[in-house]
């Protein structure tokens, strides 16, 4: 019989932490005297009494999870903080749907970035403050989960990154602990140096504070509808560039540099690569800016570096346009989506690590084709790479692709064309944000699709977030036989 107590219990606190949360937004339109303070008001008493009832009627002792019940927490806990988190967009006073109150909170929550709001100039600062929010909280539980969870779940390659030899609670929690509440520090460190920097260069405090979360984040909610393109400001642009790449980068390595060794953050080949690939796409996407679109270089570095930065890193602000500048741009667009940042930040896609696996494994194989008698050990870091990594990251490479093409064929069968269902699909499995095309591309939103297809994007953004394998394996029914 499966034992829901311990995910029931972990959920109570999460459900109680949510309602904590709704307070700093209730504040915000008090401040205001705008009338959502009470929706605030009401989801944050409804949420504080469920996630009680559940902490209640559940008491146990967490560090006890087994894996199984690892899976379903991992998934149920994201389903259950959307739905409530969905609470004050549905009833206030911008008249959103529940399902679009749904999408917009699981695009927050997975830090996606996508939205169906129309008017956020306008918007009530309670709202854009929740959205803001939502997605910071998002950033440091993806964090938690890639440190904590994946590598104990064998996800996708993740036991790479495993912090203990065994697998035993009393050594592997403790441990946990001591570096989620690192991780933690450094998070809310890095959003105060940000927010100080964006209002020093010339952002008002309250946009300062809202994009400083959603940047470290990589989640890209704005405060306004032209997102950064609103404030014209290089200073702003470039700084936000800096704190994607940050937020794009393990956080545990930072830890290691607050410790005195940081140069476990510059020998790290998983860094390298990501900042070789980001360098490449953007340096691509400026000449060709610049030529064909007979625009200045300075300025074509400027606005590429900003939005293939931005897509590549799964954040999702645009500055531009970046739909209108030729095939060849939009290509590499699209195909920078599914690269994201490195395991262990706040970033979404395949993550560069899988790449290295694969180039790896597939060098090791060729090698061997050359000289049969030969023995080829693909080496991550220095160190080999086991049969059982490779074949788990080759693995999640097809899944991937599958889960992709059924989103995109689902989306089609709703009547999306074929751009708008192909990059709605990569957008959310990526957690991207925007996609392209005139509907959902850079100068859109997603306000304008047919609900069935707003439930698959929700779907596709919780699949990509937790890795396809966390929520799948839920559909099996091995699985709840044990």
């Amino acid at each position: 019989m499966f034992d829901f107590r311990p995910v029931l219990f972990a959920i109570g606190i999460l459900l109680t932490t949510l309602a904590v949360a709704m307070c700093a937004p209730m504040i915000a339109d008090l401040v205001t005297d705008h009338p959502d303070w009470r929706v605030f008001a009401t989801s944050a008493g409804l949420t504080l009494f469920i996630g009680g009832i559940l902490i209640l009627t559940n008491r146990t002792q967490i560090h006890q999870i087994s894996i199984r019940q690892a899976f379903v927490l991992t998934t149920l806990s994201w389903l259950v903080m959307t739905a409530f988190a969905a609470l004050p967009m549905a009833y206030s006073d911008i008249g959103l749907s529940y399902t679009d109150a749904f999408f917009e909170a699981m695009s927050g929550v997975t830090t996606t970035g996508s939205t169906v709001i129309v008017g956020l100039d306008d918007a009530p600062r309670g709202l854009l403050l929740w959205r803001a929010l939502l997605q910071w909280l998002g950033g440091i539980g993806i964090i938690v989960m890639a440190v904590a969870i994946m590598p104990m779940l064998k996800i996708g390659g993740m036991q790479l990154f495993r912090m203990e030899s065994s697998d035993t609670s009393a050594k592997v929690m403790p441990r946990v602990a001591q570096i989620a509440s690192g991780i933690g520090i450094v998070y809310l460190l890095l959003t105060a140096i940000l927010v100080a920097l964006l209002w020093m260069s010339g952002m008002n405090g309250f946009d300062a504070f809202a994009h400083a979360m959603t940047t470290i984040a990589t989640g890209g909610f704005s405060t306004r509808d032209a997102s950064i393109g609103y404030f014209q400001n290089p200073t702003i642009e470039m700084l936000i560039v800096l704190f994607m790449v940050i937020g794009s980068l393990p956080f545990v390595l930072y830890l290691h540099a607050a410790r005195g060794n940081p140069g476990q953050l510059v020998r790290d080949s998983q860094v390298h690569w990501f900042l070789a690939m980001a360098a490449c796409a953007v340096a691509a996407v400026a000449v060709w800016h610049a030529w064909e679109n007979e625009v200045g270089m300075l300025q074509a570095l400027r606005v590429s570096t900003f939005n293939v930065m931005s897509i590549l890193t799964g954040t999702g602000y645009t500055s531009a346009d970046y739909g209108s500048w030729g095939g060849f741009a939009t290509s590499v667009f699209f195909f920078v989506m599914f690269i994201g940042g490195c395991a262990g930040s706040t970033t979404c896609g395949i993550k560069v690590f899988r790449f290295q696996v694969l180039h790896a494994t597939a060098k090791a194989q060729i090698s061997q084709l050359m000289q049969p008698h030969g023995v080829f050990i693909p080496h991550y870091n220095h160190k080999p790479i086991s049969a059982e990594v490779s074949q788990s990251v080759m693995g999640f490479f097809f899944l991937f692709a599958a889960t992709f093409a059924a989103l995109a064929l689902m989306l089609g069968m709703l009547g999306l064309d074929f751009v708008t269902a192909i990059s709605g699909a990569a957008s959310a499995i990526c957690n991207v944000g925007p996609a392209l095309g005139d509907i959902i591309g850079p100068a859109g939103n997603f306000a304008a699709l047919p609900d069935a297809a707003k439930w698959v994007l929700s779907a596709g953004m919780l699949l990509g977030r937790l890795e396809l394998y966390t929520v799948l394996i839920l559909f099996v029914p091995a699985f709840w036989r044990g």
